[in-house]
C-alpha cells in the first residue's frame, strides 16, 4: 500500500476509486464501504485510493475535547492495508481546511485524483458547515457517486461513537463484533517492559486483560496512568488485540 502525505507530488492514479472520511476504528461499516471501492476498482482495473485525515477533525473544530480514538493514525494505515486498499491519502486537517466549500473541496482535493468514481456512506458530510453531501457529490458529471447505506450487525447500529462506549464500558466482545475484529492497540515497550500509547488512543479501564501479542497470548496490565505492560514481558513495537 502506498501511503501520501498531503495533496502535493501525487502520482497520476489508473482508474481511480475513492472514498473518504475519518475511518477511526475502521469498523465493520467502514469495511463494507471499503470492500465496494475495491470492488470497483478491480471492475474498472484501476486502483482504490482512501482520502483520510491527521489529526481527526473533531479535535480541529473543537467538538471532540474529551473523544478518544479507536485507532491512532498509525493503527488506521496498518489496518487499511489489512484491507487491501491500494492508496492512502493523509490530509492534514486544518482550521484553514475545514473552512473550504464543498465547491472548494472537490476543485483542491477530489479532482487532483482524477476519479472514475467516488463511494461515500450514506450520512457522509464534507466541506465547510458540512454542507456537502451526496446529494451534491451526485449533481456532478466528472465522476460516477455511489452511496452506501448504514449498516447494522446482529440488529445494532454501527458507529465509532457507539464503540467508544462498548468499550469504555468493557463490552469488548459486543465491540469485537461491530468492529469485525479484535480492538487493536499498537504501542513500543521500553526496556523496562512499559509502553505509553498516544494520549487519545482509547485504552480500557485499569486492570489486567487476556490479550494476543505479536501472535502470542499475553496478559496486559493497564495502570491508572495508562502504562501499558505486557505479560510476559516484551521490549519494542508490539501489535496487541484485546480478547
Amino acid at each position: 500500500m502506498r501511503i501520501f502525505n498531503g495533496l502535493d507530488n501525487l502520482p497520476v492514479f489508473t482508474n481511480a476509486v475513492a472514498t473518504m472520511g475519518s475511518f477511526d476504528g475502521v469498523h465493520s461499516g467502514h469495511r463494507v464501504l471499503l470492500d465496494r471501492v475495491k470492488q470497483l476498482a478491480t471492475e474498472l482495473g484501476g486502483e482504490s485510493i482512501v482520502l483520510t485525515f491527521e489529526p481527526h477533525p473533531r479535535y480541529v473544530l473543537g467538538t471532540g475535547d474529551d473523544m478518544l480514538l479507536l485507532t491512532t493514525i498509525d493503527e488506521k494505515l496498518w489496518l487499511l492495508e489489512q484491507m487491501g486498499i491500494d492508496n492512502v491519502i493523509v490530509i492534514p486537517f486544518t482550521t484553514e481546511f475545514s473552512l473550504l466549500s464543498p465547491e472548494e473541496y472537490i476543485e483542491q482535493v477530489v479532482a487532483k485524483l482524477s476519479l472514475r468514481a467516488l463511494v461515500v456512506g450514506y450520512n457522509h458530510r464534507f466541506g465547510h458547515k458540512k454542507e456537502g453531501n451526496y446529494d451534491f457529490l451526485e449533481r456532478r458529471n466528472d465522476f460516477e457517486v455511489y452511496m452506501v447505506e448504514q449498516q447494522r450487525v446482529v440488529g445494532g447500529k454501527v458507529s465509532s461513537t457507539i464503540l467508544r462506549q462498548l468499550l469504555s464500558q468493557g463490552l469488548n466482545d459486543k465491540a469485537a463484533t461491530l468492529l469485525g475484529h479484535d480492538y487493536l492497540i499498537c504501542a513500543t515497550f521500553d526496556e523496562d517492559g512499559s509502553a505509553l500509547v498516544d494520549q487519545h488512543k482509547l485504552l480500557p479501564a485499569e486492570g489486567s486483560y487476556d490479550v494476543e501479542a505479536n501472535g502470542e497470548r499475553s496478559t496486559l496490565h493497564v495502570a491508572s496512568d495508562s502504562t501499558l505492560r505486557l505479560e510476559p514481558k516484551v521490549q519494542g513495537k508490539v501489535k496487541i488485540w484485546l480478547k
